[in-house]
């Protein structure tokens, strides 16, 4: 399904931002006794939040509502094609029930002509793809620009210096995941986001298997 390639780009928008909070908090240096002793720098106890990115990306607002688009682009899709894939699929099957009765020459030309046909559709199907994946990056971009904040504030209100992914976590005796009120705070502040049509970064271009 063509779904399939966009939703891997949006479960790497919490990754970027969860880094960017971890990174804006920087260690604590302690200050100099009374005595007059040279400062000494003291590396901070680690004080760990979890959250879970997958869940961020299901039950938030904004991330439903993104995948709700992508959804609707990709149906829409799946119906304009429809018409000439079945078309497509018609002629591949006369030109295999026409092999034994042709000339050469005549299933040599056939074969070219059904060729480019399946070439061009193939290219029409593959740059709509490349819309919705160009909407999906711009709007993961929003999304991380509102969720980076979120993340920096609720580690600086329980004092923690590291956050990590829940799928990182092999083991724990204290419950330390935010993630509930990371996602209530990104509800508030951005509850949805229009995903447009636009052509991705060539560097960020995913390569599409050949049509079947």
């Amino acid at each position: 399904m063509m779904s399939n390639r966009i939703r891997g780009l949006l479960a790497k928008t919490f990754a970027a931002a969860a880094m960017a909070a971890a990174l804006s908090l920087t260690a604590t240096v302690a200050s100099a006794q009374a005595t007059g002793a040279t400062p000494v720098t003291k590396t901070p106890a680690p004080k760990i939040l979890v959250i879970d990115r997958a869940a961020i990306l299901s039950q938030s607002k904004v991330g439903q509502d993104i995948a709700s688009q992508v959804r609707a682009y990709t149906t829409a899709a799946e119906k304009e094609f429809k018409g000439e894939s079945d078309a497509l699929k018609r002629e591949r099957t006369q030109l295999e029930q026409q092999a034994a009765i042709l000339s050469a020459d005549a299933k040599r030309q056939k074969l070219e002509a059904f060729q480019k046909r399946a070439q061009a559709f193939q290219q029409q199907v593959e740059h709509r793809q490349e819309l919705i994946q160009g909407g999906v990056i711009k709007a993961r971009e929003q999304v991380e620009q509102a969720l980076g904040p979120i993340l920096q504030g609720v580690m600086a209100e329980r004092g923690a210096n590291l956050l990590f992914d829940r799928n990182v976590v092999i083991l724990g005796t204290v419950d330390v995941d935010v993630t509930p009120v990371v996602i209530s705070r990104l509800n508030k502040k951005l509850p949805a986001v229009k995903v447009d049509l636009v052509m991705p970064p060539k560097n960020m271009l995913q390569p599409q298997p050949p049509a079947q």
